[in-house]
């Protein structure tokens, strides 16, 4: 064995270690879909106040039935509890692993874990109360908060103001309105204080608030329109045009839009070198070394800093706890930039005595049909990622992990960092990514096995390459459809198209989301 395998040989040793610890770590994470289920219910109850704007009373009731059905907030309750349902198996799981004793090297970050998803808990419990007072169940509600009162936490308090203003005489404490208006949001909020200034007789008071929370039903229906019933309505689209793709494949067999060709590549390096690009230069500098290099400049500084793995096209990021949003955006998009130049620089290292490479290699061009494979792909995918995703959920059921900058970029308010996350998620990814999965991993595989099999190979490496375990067959699908698109269009500009179409949406739905008030 030469040196140079010797050397791989550790480093892969190293990285095997790094991304087993990471996945079985990521196994016991909360995912962010509770949340983003949470969001989207929180939207849509918002957007069910919509009184329409010119419309005639029967064209808004068609709207509300079309979008919300007859009885939305029984639909609304429904998704809480089940949302209620995953998050508390979640918890249980979380105190069972905390209880293991080979768990106590990481009792501290199953602790903050174990505090996150109880805080999501309490939050439901706080939401589901309101719920059921607005349908006339006041006794259940004030049940739901007392109960909730009796819990450590943030929300304690709250359930105590929530459960007195609706007992029968109601009673107000002093730091009732600050907490209603710091502690809940959109729909609750407007429905928490309606209460408290209708017991007041704060009637100034309650014609503003009537009159910001149609306001905010209106923008709620925006965006509950471009959050949920557009991409209703494309993966539709989408789902027509994989019924006709497949039938064409029945039909047509090797003539039709799904066959592939034999590899046009001619690969003139074996695998040692795709294994010094992905384990030595992706995974060890780019997963490894430079996050290390972070925690010395950390220790250095006596900066906290939390290196995670990120998810659906954006690689490992830092988080800086003092930094601003603005500060760890910066940060988050150098910390990528940095990765991908190492990265690149070993791709390009490994493969300069090949230079030059066959016109098939890396293949960018702007002539050609790639603006159709990447959008057309997209509506395709849609129906794919969206069943994949349901069978996701009742995997894990709401454990398994998640890209931290998914939960920035729901939180964050500032246009600015929101920018940066999205230039990051939607530009640098994208391009980095295509290049070293698709333009070298996925043809430098053909060289050992058919197109389909290296399709499928390079889409779990990219998968397994975001370590978290939730994540996996999410990302192997779109990192299958990402390589078809190429293999296909030979050109990297398609797929590169349908991974910022995939991330940009995600990441403008995040936005969407979060900004609801």
């Amino acid at each position: 064995m030469t040196l140079k395998r010797i050397i791989l040989s550790i480093l892969t040793l190293i990285v095997s270690i790094e991304l087993g610890t990471s996945l079985i770590t990521s196994f016991g994470q909360p995912q962010v879909g509770n949340q983003l289920q949470l969001y989207q219910t929180d939207l849509l109850v918002q957007a069910s106040k919509w009184e329409g704007s010119g419309l005639s009373p029967d064209e808004v009731q068609q709207f509300r039935s079309a979008l919300f059905g007859e009885d939305p907030f029984e639909a609304i309750a429904k998704q809480y509890q089940e949302v209620r349902k995953d998050a508390t198996t979640g918890l249980d799981r979380l105190q069972q692993q905390l209880a293991a004793p080979e768990q106590k090297p990481a009792a501290s970050e199953l602790a903050t874990t174990i505090q996150a998803q109880q805080q999501l808990v309490n939050q439901i419990d706080l939401r589901m109360g309101l719920i059921e007072a607005q349908t006339d169940r006041v006794g259940e509600a004030i049940s739901t908060w007392e109960e909730l009162a009796q819990r450590p936490g943030d929300s304690a308090q709250l359930a105590t103001v929530l459960a007195d203003l609706w007992r029968d005489p109601p009673k107000i404490a002093p730091s009732a309105e600050p907490l209603l208006e710091g502690q809940l949001r959109g729909w609750f909020r407007y429905r928490a204080l309606k209460r408290l200034y209708t017991v007041q007789d704060a009637i100034v008071r309650l014609d503003k608030l009537e009159a910001d929370e149609r306001s905010a039903a209106e923008q709620a229906v925006v965006k509950t329109t471009l959050v949920q019933v557009l991409p209703s309505l494309a993966a539709l689209l989408g789902s027509g045009g994989l019924i006709a793709l497949i039938g064409q494949r029945l039909l047509k067999g090797k003539d039709s839009v799904l066959a592939i060709a034999e590899s046009p590549w001619e690969v003139p390096w074996d695998w040692e070198t795709v294994w010094q690009v992905i384990v030595g230069g992706f995974l060890f500098i780019g997963q490894i070394a430079l996050p290390g290099t972070v925690l010395i400049v950390r220790s250095i500084l006596a900066s906290p800093v939390a290196i995670n793995a990120a998810d659906g096209g954006v690689a490992a990021i830092g988080l800086i706890a003092e930094m601003s949003s603005r500060g760890r955006a910066v940060y988050s998009l150098g910390f990528y930039i940095a990765m991908a130049a190492s990265t690149l620089g070993v791709l390009y290292w490994s493969i300069k005595q090949y230079l030059p490479l066959s016109k098939d290699w890396f293949r960018i061009t702007i002539k050609g049909r790639w603006p159709l494979w990447g959008v057309g792909s997209y509506l395709i995918a849609l129906p794919l990622m969206l069943g994949v995703a349901f069978l996701n959920q009742q995997i894990w059921q709401g454990q398994g992990g998640n890209n931290p900058l998914l939960q920035l970029v729901l939180e964050e308010r500032d246009p600015l960092a929101l920018g940066l996350f999205l230039f990051t998620a939607a530009v640098a990814a994208p391009i980095f990514e295509e290049i070293l999965f698709r333009g070298f991993l996925l043809p430098s595989l053909t060289k050992y096995m058919s197109a389909w099999s290296a399709i499928a190979l390079s889409g779990f490496i990219f998968a397994v390459a975001h370590l978290s375990f939730s994540e996996i067959l999410p990302l192997t699908l779109l990192g299958a459809i990402l390589g078809f698109v190429y293999v296909r269009s030979q050109n990297l500009l398609a797929s590169i198209l349908l991974h910022s179409t995939w991330n940009s949406a995600t990441m403008i739905g995040l936005f969407l989301l979060g900004s609801g008030s």
